[in-house]
């Protein structure tokens, strides 16, 4: 094998694997820009994960398995939003209860598709649609151009995300509730209603990355696949300052980084499998010392985390 055919092949894995994580950040984003801290972000994506497979499997259709994946994962961020915007409950301990809901609830129901594959017509439709002409550019088409529908989709919604964040009054709205939330009451923006649209937004995209993996990504079910993806999105988000667009390369990034683990091990590197495994959490953690040491936050949105009461006065 040439080396230009292992680039290639690791570029393109890059993008397939970045894309999980890719979806779940924009979607912590939109939490933690309107001041909702969410640390059940694994929980929900393997709920996503898990329904996404049990829909395809028993339906032969994509769009349900996208669609139900969506709904569970938005259903899970309202039990968040109820519990830490409406009874003002502490936003640490609900993001964990309900990481350790998710995965138990997912491993109980989905005990019973560990082993079981997808028809042949849902294998079929999952197969990289590659655009034509964009495609046979040399590199650049097997890289960008050879993927799935919701590999495409991803590369726009950083984009689309930045814009609604920062160019629309919906985008204002996100921003100032997580920045000053009782002003921006008084100036007549329903803060409770904001978070609770963004929490779910952050849900419903947690829930189709959740999908994307055991779907599209590896088309199986096995207990607790999401392997740590819903922290890893917690510290993209962190990396990427809360912006979109840095998002995008972050997710990359570490998609890159577990792309070659997987690369290594398949060259026959004498290395240990599992010290491979940590190659991608190793870089992460480097990456937030450096941030945190560079003091790179000026994104962080002031009342994250922060339960808001409408009486305060403060």
């Amino acid at each position: 094998m040439s080396l230009a055919v292992i680039i290639v092949s690791l570029l393109s894995a890059t993008i397939r694997s970045g894309t999980i994580v890719l979806y779940s950040t924009i979607g912590a984003i939109f939490n933690e820009r309107s001041g909702i801290l969410n640390l059940g972000i694994e929980g929900m994506m393997l709920m996503g994960a898990f329904m996404g497979f049990y829909v395809a499997l028993h339906t032969s259709s994509l769009f349900l398995a996208i669609l139900c994946a969506a709904i569970v994962g938005g259903l899970m961020a309202l039990i968040h939003a109820f519990i830490t915007i409406t009874m003002r409950a502490n936003q640490v301990v609900s993001g964990l209860a309900l990481t350790m809901f998710g995965g138990g609830l997912s491993a109980y129901f989905g005990k019973d598709l560990v082993g079981l594959t997808l028809s042949a017509k849902v294998m079929q439709a999952i197969e990289p649609v590659p655009i034509p002409f964009l495609n046979k550019i040399p590199i650049l088409g097997d890289v960008l151009f050879n993927h799935n529908i919701l590999v495409y989709i991803s590369f726009a919604i950083p984009f689309a995300a930045w814009y609604v964040l920062n160019k629309t009054r919906w985008g204002l709205a996100i921003r100032s509730s997580g920045e000053e939330p009782l002003s921006s009451e008084i100036m007549g923006i329903k803060v409770i209603k904001v978070r609770y649209i963004s929490t779910v937004v952050g849900g419903i995209f947690c829930g189709i990355g959740g999908a994307y993996l055991s779907v599209w990504y590896t088309p199986l079910w096995i207990q607790g696949m999401t392997a740590g993806r819903g922290w890893i999105t917690i510290a993209l988000v962190i990396f990427s300052n809360w912006n979109p667009l840095i998002a995008f390369g972050g997710a990359y990034l570490f998609g890159g980084l577990e792309a070659l683990q997987l690369r290594l091990q398949a060259l026959g590197f004498n290395v240990p499998t599992f010290l491979l495994a940590t190659i991608p959490y190793l870089f992460t953690l480097i990456f937030l010392l450096l941030i945190t040491l560079k003091g790179t936050r000026s994104h962080l949105p002031k009342n994250l985390g922060m339960p808001y009461f409408r009486e305060s006065r403060e």
